[in-house]
């Protein structure tokens, strides 16, 4: 199988979006039909979810059959249920012994604040997503759960720029394959690992009567904290701000390895987003193993890192202008 650089590269994996548009919002469905053993990792301070306790190693379901993303804020959960519909319908789910209940664990993030308000992903949508998964290489930037995602918003909307939803993927050897896909929400700047230089986040200009920043296009988040206009503003920042992604890898995990994946691949925020896993974030990342291979527990959490941040930067990079604030797709 040619590989895509795209989660869909570890076998079994399949991923689909519904969005509206207009309305600037959408979701994003990760489905193994098969099943795959799942852990997740939850940071910053602000975190909405959906079955994520089921997930401890030490409790008894070992096995997810899909994974929501979702615009919305807590809304937004809502969509987790018409994929649940859908995988009933294809008689996917636990066995409890007179029913095949499907195990869906969903994260979402807050884009309430740019489109509309009053439309959010709903079950319907979250059917459509469902419905519309396959293994081709999912769209980027502004799709699905990436539609009304944004970065940089220390000082509100009027300096922040547009983001998306990212996916990468790396063949790390012996045939393990690791891959990520993740909506880029972040309160601060992306940044390129590569070269520390920021590619989106909180640009220069003015708010007001105040001048934010002092070198175009970017004036620099951390900078900004030292700064008395920046400490002035902290209190009244978004509160509505998260990065929220999947890490997939055909090796075999268990449970307690899995959630090891998650803790590891959040090594990736830290070294795409500045400052990342804040008290204005609420940061969540699962991890999926859907294969057999055999893999050191370690390199594959190194390379989930990896695999994190490019999937994070591609998430920028591809994102269009909407809502009136600038993407970085027509610079390209």
């Amino acid at each position: 199988m040619k590989r895509v650089n795209a989660i869909t590269d570890v076998r079994g994996i399949e991923v689909g979006h519904a969005q509206d548009e207009e309305a600037l919002t959408g979701c994003t469905v990760i489905i193994c039909h098969r099943g795959a053993v799942a852990g997740v990792d939850v940071r910053g301070g602000a975190p909405g979810t959906r079955e994520t306790d089921l997930l401890d190693p030490v409790n008894l379901v070992q096995k997810v059959h899909a994974v929501v993303l979702a615009g919305g804020s807590a809304y937004g959960l809502d969509a987790a249920s018409g994929v649940m519909r859908y995988l009933e319908e294809k008689k996917i789910g636990f066995n409890t012994g007179v029913a095949k209940v499907p195990i869906v664990p969903a994260a979402i993030l807050y884009d309430l604040g740019i489109g509309r308000a009053d439309v959010r992903p709903d079950a319907a949508m979250g059917y459509r997503a469902a419905a519309a998964a396959s293994a081709a290489a999912p769209a980027e930037g502004n799709a699905g759960v990436g539609m009304g995602a944004t970065v940089g918003k220390m000082f509100g909307p009027g300096l922040s720029m547009k983001a998306g939803v990212g996916t990468a993927s790396m063949d790390i050897g012996a045939g393990v394959v690791v891959g990520a896909l993740v909506a880029v929400n972040a309160w601060g700047d992306v940044v390129d690992p590569q070269t520390n230089e920021i590619i989106a986040g909180l640009r220069s200009g003015k708010i007001g009567p105040l001048r934010v920043g002092k070198k175009e296009p970017f004036a620099d988040t951390l900078a900004m904290l030292k700064s008395p206009v920046g400490r002035r503003v902290l209190d009244l920042a978004a509160r509505a701000n998260t990065v929220i992604g999947v890490i997939a890898t055909n090796a075999k995990l268990t449970k307690a390895q899995a959630t090891k994946i998650a803790q590891m691949a959040q090594d990736g925020i830290a070294r795409t987003i500045r400052p990342a896993h804040t008290m204005l974030d609420g940061d969540v990342i699962f991890a999926l193993s859907a294969g057999t291979k055999k893999a050191d527990v370690s390199t594959v959490g190194a390379f989930a890192a990896e695999v994190m941040a490019e999937a994070i930067t591609r998430a920028v990079r591809m994102a269009a202008s909407a809502g009136n604030l600038p993407g970085s797709v027509e610079k390209r």
